[in-house]
């Protein structure tokens, strides 16, 4: 398959996730829990207004532990 074949399917980022899973799913089951936590991310943003920040709003907030 050549590069230009599969970005018609899917993008870059799309490529790298999939290959991802794929390594952690072949893992050993310590192993694998030890990288799907470090695959985890904990996504907020901040809208800022004349230098001010807001309050940031969690969009993935982090889970419990």
């Amino acid at each position: 398959m050549s590069s230009v074949t599969w970005r018609n399917v899917f993008t870059y980022n799309k490529y790298t996730q999939i290959a991802a899973r794929a390594v952690r799913q072949s893992l050993k089951e310590s192993e694998r829990v030890t990288a799907e936590k470090r695959g985890l991310t904990a996504l907020r943003y901040q809208q800022w207004e004349n230098g001010q920040g807001g309050q940031q709003v969690h969009l993935n907030p982090p889970q419990e532990k």
